[in-house]
């Protein structure tokens, strides 16, 4: 299982972690791809933390939401709520990222049962992300917790799929390539 370690800014400033840090610890278990989400900071600090992690690391990173800052990354994380604000239909809301997130970029978007990862396959993605897989404290809002379904789900998917949602460094699947890991690192 390769892992893609989940960079939450609330998570971080709630545990007393720098994104140093986290960076650290994250690269020390083999992390490939990065994601760094902060829900509550402006665009100029997320920019500004991009860049950053960009110097101490050289691996994927993604960022979470803030598409229009693709230029200082290796792609773009959005959930089904904010693929709906920039537009109702999912798939007219892909066209519009792929247009600033160029083929050379990855577009990755998070789902949450079969009807959703059914949709995915016919959109032009790099991967999604599947779950939540167990009850996580860097969410609130979950949707629903598959446990051991996800694996099942995860098979149906044409796109690489990354576990989130509680997944720790020991969990292991069949049919995902990615394990999602935010504060699972910390234990």
């Amino acid at each position: 299982m390769k892992l893609y370690a989940l960079c939450d800014q609330d998570m971080l400033d709630s545990r007393g972690v720098s994104v140093d840090e986290y960076i650290t610890l994250a690269k020390e278990n083999g992390a490939e791809i990065i994601q760094y989400r902060n829900k509550n900071a402006d665009i100029a600090y997320i920019k500004q933390q991009l860049i950053h992690i960009r110097k101490i690391y050289d691996g994927f990173l993604i960022v979470n939401d803030a598409y229009e800052l693709i230029e200082y990354c290796d792609g773009v994380h959005l959930g089904q709520e904010d693929l709906h604000a920039i537009d109702p239909d999912i798939t007219k809301a892909i066209k519009i990222l792929r247009s600033v997130v160029t083929e050379d970029k990855i577009l990755g978007i998070s789902t949450h049962n079969e009807e959703e990862v059914l949709e995915a396959n016919s959109l032009e993605l790099n991967y999604i992300g599947l779950g939540a897989y167990r009850s996580t404290s860097t969410k609130k809002d979950i949707q629903g917790i598959l446990g051991d379904s996800l694996d099942t789900i995860a098979s149906k998917s044409t796109h690489l799929v990354a576990a989130i949602g509680g997944v720790k460094l020991d969990d292991t699947f069949s049919h995902v390539t990615y394990s999602v890991i935010g504060s699972g690192l910390f234990s």
